[in-house]
């Protein structure tokens, strides 16, 4: 497992949106700024205060050097009245020399034993029985979530209980890549994480309260990194139980929209994404069967309405250029259709 203690910046640069962006309705209330100095989960108030005490010692380290520095600076000055002459020499000081071997070697020791701490608290946690396990695959851009034990598959929206009292629910993630290098980072909750092809990374998030955690890729996976942004609602027991209730049953099948439905089971949207309950049984996009229960599309790019998804599924380029997604090149007809469909999708 790879972890990575992050520099102190404020918010992530990289958290741009396009037109019709969600996260200009949200970026005005700091509780949902990606921000690393306010963590609300085990894991991520285990790295602050490890980065605390970090920055404490060596900011000291500085405070002291810097002071000698000025100090020499300022009492062994050229004056007025120097003579010009050389003063005695000293060659080697027995005290000075063993004190900046020893106190360096000691402040390395402090800080080592101090980070092996915490990776061993986030590395080797115990695996308590309530705890969730979800699988986090990260694709060319967007984010796949499965709940194995749950039978439950969703994109771009991780959904996770806290804990409330004596009874810990953490949730564990397996994280994997279907592509390219990719890092999971939702800096409220939990370091930076890579997803490696070919190997299974692990790491852990416990949130505290109730809410919505944003989170991003971090690390450049192409054209679109920076718009595979990640959604994650930390609910009470209740309201997480409610939310796997809803995701495990089928598609709705609305009479009303059979004709959406039948465009959807007879163009290449069958080939990629799957919808429960119908022929559609594709893996290369997101799963559909709850398209609409999830506040945004194309991993956060686009605010998920009727209006968009039809401007999305009618040019995807525009929204995210470079996406895998093509244009379906459906006339109109088949498009309101096919919208129509997908809405029901709840």
């Amino acid at each position: 497992m790879k972890s990575r203690v992050l520099l102190p910046i404020y918010s992530l640069v990289a958290l741009r949106f396009t037109q019709g962006s969600v996260w200009s309705a949200e970026k005005a209330d700091p509780a949902l700024v990606p921000n690393i100095f306010a963590p609300e989960s085990t894991p991520a108030h285990a790295i602050f205060d490890l980065a605390v005490f970090v920055l404490a010692i060596t900011g000291a380290i500085f405070v002291v050097v810097t002071g000698l520095l000025l100090y020499a600076v300022i009492r062994f000055r050229r004056r007025a009245d120097d003579d010009g002459v050389e003063p005695a020499q000293v060659y080697g000081s027995g005290p000075i020399e063993a004190a900046w071997t020893i106190v360096p070697v000691l402040i390395v020791i402090v800080l080592t034993l101090a980070t092996a701490r915490v990776v061993h608290e986030l590395q080797d946690a115990r695996k308590p029985a309530g705890a969730l396990d979800v699988q986090v695959i990260g694709r060319q851009w967007w984010w796949e979530v499965r709940y194995p034990k749950l039978g439950i598959v969703t994109a771009n929206e991780l959904h996770v209980p806290i804990s409330q009292g004596s009874e810990r629910s953490p949730t564990f993630l397996d994280l994997r890549s279907a592509d390219v290098v990719h890092s999971f980072w939702v800096p409220r909750l939990a370091g930076k994480l890579d997803l490696v092809p070919n190997k299974v990374n692990s790491m852990w998030i416990e949130p505290e309260r109730p809410g919505l955690f944003l989170g991003q890729c971090g690390t450049y996976c192409g054209t679109q990194h920076a718009l595979m942004l990640l959604r994650v609602y930390a609910e009470t027991p209740r309201d997480f139980a409610r939310w796997v209730a809803q995701q495990k049953k089928l598609a709705e099948e609305d009479p009303s929209a059979a004709a959406g439905r039948l465009v959807f089971e007879r163009t290449a949207c069958v080939n990629c994404h799957a919808v429960n309950g119908t022929v559609g049984d594709g893996r290369f996009g997101p799963d559909l069967t709850h398209l609409m229960s999830r506040a945004t599309l194309a991993s956060g790019a686009v605010p998920n309405s009727p209006e968009a998804l039809r401007a999305w599924i009618k040019s995807p380029d525009q929204f995210k250029p470079g996406v895998l997604m093509p244009a379906m090149n459906l006339n109109d007809a088949d498009l309101d259709n096919l919208v129509a469909y997908l809405t029901t999708l709840k």
